[in-house]
């Protein structure tokens, strides 16, 4: 894994602007052309009270009144075409800026979230982990908008504003100051509770999110036990959930908007009434109070519209925290720090007092050895339960050994990276994984640089041919998610035809062709020898006559390698694996 996707921050502020840096120059220059937005909200009051005092000064039937009244105009007008053209570039620059920033947040935590143990996924959501992924870069990036678009430039036209209007009078600058500071302290004062409740909402939406995933991707089920409005009315607690939470956050955001608006109308009465009575005193002119009036009106409207992006910002806090907790969850299984790429001359597989639990005093394995050589062909036998998935799960290092090691080819497999593990190891599981793309990319996947005819060869030894062939569109065929188009045989088929694609020297195989009928099975099989000539295989079955190829057999037995030979030979010992044959019903172990 990229140093750099271990050492993303944790925080959310120092996660943005981690990411900000990538963009350093791009981003700058965009804070640099927001800068004339607040300089065109500032100087244009200004500007009008120029202009209103000279009107004021001037009997209107004057000659030349333009170029009497140029300073004022030309100012509004040059303030006006900065602001213009800043927004124009701003708005060029986003379409460019954004979407990497967003990509890179996409990509790095994705990179994060795929080096997670087996285990993470089978205790996590898919659905929940998408939504987070997704949600995250969509809310960093409107975090960082508001930041940059509103509250900076919010701040720079009221610092601007507060000087001009200080020109103006002390007491207006005063009364200015102090709205601002009250309004933002309430704010500060009620944010802590938006953000909290905020990010409680944000966690009930990927939950709902993960438990409609996975009533969807279990449609056929729901279907076949009609199960349609059970499954509305289990949905209806997350349901509920989230509407409680939803309400509970909102009302957080009402509350605080109701004392800010109390807050709002006592100033603008404060407001008015002093500027009556400053000009009714000859404090200040016509031209002041244009500009005083248009200044608290600019800034109210930029402090309310700032207050409801504040909101927003929680909001986006509360689910940027949710999503950021995949990054809370530490790596279980990591490279080694010398690690070293795994390089296999023949696929020898030793386990040396290899102990495996998956809870504490609860040992599956306990200080077990056994030494595969190359390009053996061993069959692993035992009831459900035995060990035998656990097994290869532990050569696959998906799980790290408790104590002992595990060797292939006398390099022990927790100091050798684990892609140049997984990349030496063909894996069949029982339950296919097709991804919603065309059979050829889900056979190509075994070998990315394959060409078309090796696809096509791989796809015949692995008898996909047959059925390829009658679909209309042929190898471009869109398999659908999880590939629930196709046949459960047909989905095995393309796993198959991916793992000769690979040609890894070491190939694993749990129970490969259960799902096949027989006479399929036999084609397979017999391709399958050619491809496991040069390889060491390893082979789950519960169709013992299926093993009758193997150089040897395993039989596990509630985590314990129990006996060990031939088929013929364990068969005359009459012992574990004789009961296991005789037993067999239709050809299959019993539960």
């Amino acid at each position: 894994m990229p140093k750099e996707i271990n050492a993303l921050p944790r925080t959310l502020f120092t996660f943005i602007l981690y990411f900000v840096k990538r963009q350093s120059v791009d981003f700058g220059f965009m804070f640099f052309t927001i800068i004339f937005w607040p300089l065109n909200e500032s100087l244009s009051p200004y500007f009008v009270k120029i202009l209103i005092n000279r009107l004021v000064d001037l009997t209107p039937g004057i000659d030349a009144p333009f170029r009497l009244l140029a300073l004022p105009l030309i100012g509004l007008l040059t303030s006006w075409l900065l602001m213009e053209i800043s927004i124009r570039l701003y708005g060029m620059l986003s379409i460019y800026v954004w979407p990497r920033f967003r990509k890179d947040i996409r990509e790095s935590i994705l990179s994060y979230t795929q080096h997670q143990s087996h285990s993470y996924f089978s205790e996590h959501f898919t659905g929940g982990l998408a939504n987070k992924i997704a949600e995250l870069p969509r809310a960093c990036e409107h975090i960082l908008d508001i930041l940059i678009g509103n509250f900076f430039c919010t701040m720079l036209t009221f610092s601007i504003s507060l000087g001009v209007v200080f020109q103006v009078s002390v007491v207006f600058g005063l009364i200015l100051f102090f709205f601002v500071a009250f309004f933002v302290g309430l704010t500060i004062l009620n944010i802590g509770n938006i953000n909290h409740t905020a990010k409680i909402h944000a966690e009930a939406i990927s939950e709902l999110d993960g438990q409609i995933v996975d009533s969807l991707s279990c449609m056929l089920a729901v279907r076949l036990f009609a199960r349609a409005s059970y499954e509305l009315k289990y949905l209806n607690r997350y349901q509920t959930d989230e509407i409680q939470k939803a309400q509970k956050a909102s009302w957080a955001i009402e509350k605080a908007s109701f004392f800010k608006g109390l807050l709002t109308f006592v100033f603008l009465i404060i407001t008015f009434l002093t500027l009556v009575y400053a000009w009714n005193n000859n404090w200040i002119t016509i031209g002041d109070c244009s500009l005083v009036t248009m200044t608290f009106f600019n800034l109210m409207g930029l402090i309310w519209h700032s207050s409801f992006h504040i909101t927003q910002i929680a909001k986006e806090v509360g689910v940027s925290k949710a999503a950021l907790s995949l990054l809370s969850v530490p790596h279980e299984i990591k490279n080694h720090p010398n690690a070293t790429p795994l390089l296999v001359r023949g696929g020898a597989i030793c386990l040396d007092s290899a102990t495996f639990y998956y809870k504490p005093k609860a040992h599956l394995f306990s200080q077990i050895s056994v030494q595969i050589k190359a390009g053996q062909k061993v069959g692993l036998v035992g009831y459900s339960g035995s060990g035998k998935t656990t097994f290869v799960h532990l050569i696959l290092r998906l799980y790290d050994l408790n104590s002992g090691s595990i060797l292939i080819d006398n390099q022990d497999i927790s100091k050798v990276t684990q892609a140049s593990l997984h990349a030496q190891i063909a894996m069949i599981p029982q339950d296919p994984m097709l991804f919603h793309r065309t059979i050829f990319e889900n056979i190509q996947y075994g070998r990315l640089d394959a060409t078309a005819a090796e696809v096509v060869e791989a796809a015949r030894l692995a008898h996909c041919m047959g059925f390829i062939d009658h679909l209309e569109k042929g190898f471009q065929t869109m398999v659908g998610e999880r590939g629930i188009k196709l046949s459960g045989g047909q989905r095995q088929r393309i796993a198959i035809a991916r793992a000769i694609l690979k040609n890894a020297p070491i190939l694993i195989m749990d129970e490969a062709t259960s799902a096949l009928d027989s006479i399929t099975e036999k084609f397979i099989q017999n391709n399958l020898k050619r491809v496991m000539q040069h390889a060491t295989t390893l082979v789950i079955a519960h169709r013992l006559s299926t093993l009758n190829y193997m150089d040897r057999i395993l039989v596990f037995d509630k985590g314990a390698i129990i006996e060990d030979g031939t088929v013929s030979n364990l068969l005359a010992k009459k012992g574990h694996f004789s009961k296991l044959w005789e037993r067999q019903a239709g050809g299959f172990l019993p539960e």
